[in-house]
């Protein structure tokens, strides 16, 4: 019989609605429950596209022992992080405090009185292996120092809440030092060119400070070449859907070769951003171009809704037939080597070899992941070459596939007539801070390339969320087919601003009607002020203040997302040279004050809180004419806005100013760039 977990509207708590486990969801009734039973919580936190997660479910929680056990002696809870990333962020902190590291599934173990986290951990196997105990045998420990160790329990609680508070409760400083923005942004172009020999994420916030450390005379060739790479090494490697589009999660190893193959809408808004500014910045690599263009058709294609916005996610795993029990990883986008010589023409076939990591023994399990050698334009041949395995995925040639509905759940995937392979499991969520992110990179792309249907798409999305985002007068995080849910977060709040504010510009660029974008931005800006803002620390906090939660939280630190506080300071910037509002920069001041200690100490964990810094020293506005808007924004200019002005002093093309200071009218094109430059290194 399937537990509580079946009526969810999430995907990944319905996956686990057949485990003998009798799963809760988090709530007031199950931490009653918890309290009034005296049984230590079993919480475990992971999201639906999560490999791990779902060897988990398939492994330790569908045991019949371990649940008998489970359901006498713990309380279980279910949690997916899509939907509560403050609960995630909390108890994520506290495992990496115990153990040295974290990850999901992420399954930790709380005192129920109190909530405070005392064991944790990640994946968990059945039995032994991977230096990992029996997860049986876990819980029976557990049980037993819970029930044994009362006072080794109480201070081992005490430690754990006591390093949260002071993580928490960061005082603010009143000064930052002069060469702080400098040292940040050199951090962050550090870690993006240090060679490590583990797996190669994108780290998209690093690589955009990087990038934005290029136009400093002393950082730039450095900067530049490690941002580039980091351009190259995404849209080349095999963490890239050369056939049909669409970034991977990670690669597993340095090389870029063998992804985790799921695909995370937020990874893909802002790989496209990023490319995007790359072309901008003057490195027209023909690869930037191809890999937005083909992401943008699998955006299209299979991860938009009809009304307009964004799903979540696509799963790692995919069935090659449906009487399989378990799916295998990577099945939808691997090649084995006959494949390939029935599909393609021995000329195709060379050349694919050439120009692409094909081998008759792979690279992957005896499979071929396709990761390209060099840069540059791919040939007539190749593409058609790649055309051919589109077909044979998906069964149908690429121009005459406009849209492949998703497969929602395993059982859809198993028992539909795919005419190619059978897909992985679409997460057909709206999540508002990664369909911003999206949206965001869809500006950007459309702005840089001039591509009016890339802006299209990031304006029915914005809309969508615009229309049906708020209940009784505060905006929520998720929608789930049109039902609006969780109260948003700063990050949803901060990421949707931003993207609007991003559509301000597109919208100037292409002559469109933009200012209502900016006036929703406000208005949403003052709703984020109102709820979230810090009086006593400055900052924004990730959540209202809720009873369930043991403390809240600020997010400053960048993860594969930007920190929402980053994100918010630069916008508050950015409204601050639009409307012209002061109290706006007075609080992205306060914001960067709230974080200086940690920009000082540990500026490798916060590059978005550098890239806010390097706005609030350096914010330029350009008052100018839609003609010259439409120039400026093919151009990389990292703290510029851009105003249009019908009234300018006669024979100006344009006013570049500096907080309340203008300089002297640009007469021609080429003074403003000199001003423009100028005005983007002044610190």
């Amino acid at each position: 019989m399937p537990n509580r977990l079946a009526q969810s509207n999430s995907l990944y708590l319905r996956k686990h609605a057949d485990n003998p486990i009798d799963w809760w969801y988090w709530c007031d009734e199950a931490l009653e429950t918890a309290r009034r039973e005296d049984k230590p919580i079993f919480l475990s936190i992971g999201y639906s596209s999560c490999h791990w997660c779902t060897v988990m479910e398939g492994e330790a929680f569908s045991d019949r022992a371990i649940a008998d056990y489970m359901n006498a002696h713990f309380l279980p809870i279910k949690v997916d992080r899509e939907e509560r990333p403050d609960l995630d962020s909390l108890y994520m902190q506290a495992v990496q405090m115990m153990i040295g590291q974290g990850g999901w599934p992420l399954n930790v173990f709380l005192s129920p009185e109190d909530l405070v986290p005392f064991y944790g951990g990640t994946y968990f196997p059945v039995e032994p292996r991977y230096g990992r105990p029996g997860f049986l045998q876990v819980l029976q420990a557990i049980r037993q120092y819970y029930d044994t160790q009362k006072d080794k329990l109480r201070s081992v609680k005490g430690e754990i809440l006591n390093n949260l508070q002071s993580v928490a409760n960061l005082q603010p400083i009143q000064e930052l030092s002069p060469d702080l923005l400098k040292k940040g942004l050199q951090t962050s172009t550090g870690i993006i060119s240090a060679k490590s020999p583990g797996p190669s994420f994108p780290m998209v916030p690093y690589a955009e400070a990087a990038l934005r450390a290029s136009r400093f005379p002393e950082l730039g060739p450095h900067a530049g070449e490690v941002s580039t790479q980091r351009g190259l090494d995404l849209a080349l490697g095999g963490i890239f859907d050369h056939v049909a589009g669409g970034f991977h999660r990670y690669t597993v190893d340095p090389t870029w070769t063998v992804p985790h193959f799921e695909k995370m809408l937020y990874d893909n808004g802002q790989i496209v951003e990023y490319l995007a500014n790359l072309w901008a910045s003057g490195v027209k690599e023909p690869a930037f171009e191809r890999a937005i263009a083909l992401t943008v058709q699998w955006l299209k294609r299979e991860m938009t809704a009809p009304t307009g916005y964004f799903y979540a996610a696509q799963d790692a795993d995919s069935f090659t037939n449906p009487t399989e029990a378990e799916p295998e990883e990577g099945a939808f986008y691997v090649w084995d080597y006959r494949q390939l010589q029935s599909l393609l023409t021995a000329e195709e076939l060379a050349e694919l070899s050439q120009q692409v990591t094909v081998t008759k023994d792979g690279n992957f399990e005896g499979y071929n992941v396709l990761q390209r050698r060099h840069p540059g334009q791919l040939s007539d041949r190749l593409e058609v070459a790649l055309g051919k395995l589109f077909k044979a995925r998906y069964g149908q040639p690429a121009d005459v596939l406009p849209t492949f509905p998703p497969a929602r759940n395993n059982q859809e995937a198993k028992t539909t007539a795919w005419a190619g392979r059978i897909p992985p499991v679409t997460d057909t969520k709206m999540i508002v801070a990664w369909n911003s992110l999206m949206i965001s990179g869809l500006a950007r792309a459309a702005t840089v390339f001039q591509n009016s249907e890339y802006l299209e798409l990031a304006h029915k999305a914005a809309s969508f969320i615009l229309h049906h985002q708020w209940v009784d007068g505060r905006f929520h995080r998720v929608n789930y087919d049109g039902k609006p849910g969780v109260l948003a977060q700063s990050e949803d709040y901060a990421l949707f601003i931003k993207a609007l504010l991003d559509l301000h510009q597109a919208n100037l660029a292409f002559a469109k009607e933009a200012e209502d974008w900016l006036r929703q931005a406000v208005r949403l800006q003052e709703e984020l002020d109102e709820f979230l803002w810090s009086l006593e620390l400055g900052g924004y906090y990730n959540t209202d203040a809720r009873s369930d939660l043991l403390l809240r939280e600020r997010s400053y630190i960048d993860n594969a997302t930007p920190a929402a506080n980053g994100v918010a300071a630069t916008n508050l910037v950015r409204l601050a040279l639009l409307t012209e509002d002061l109290s706006h920069l007075n609080r992205a001041e306060q914001t960067l004050w709230a974080f200086g200690v940690v920009m000082e100490r540990s500026p490798q964990s916060c590059p978005s809180l550098f890239s806010a810094l390097d706005w609030f020293q350096n914010h330029t506005l350009v008052r100018t004419t839609s003609e010259q808007i439409a120039t400026l924004s093919t151009q990389y200019l990292p703290t510029v806005v851009c105003k249009l002005d019908a009234d300018l002093p006669p024979g100006a093309v344009g006013l570049v100013c500096q907080g309340l200071s203008c300089q002297e009218p640009a007469r021609n094109p080429q003074q403003l760039q000199e001003q423009l430059q100028q005005s983007q290194t002044r610190k």
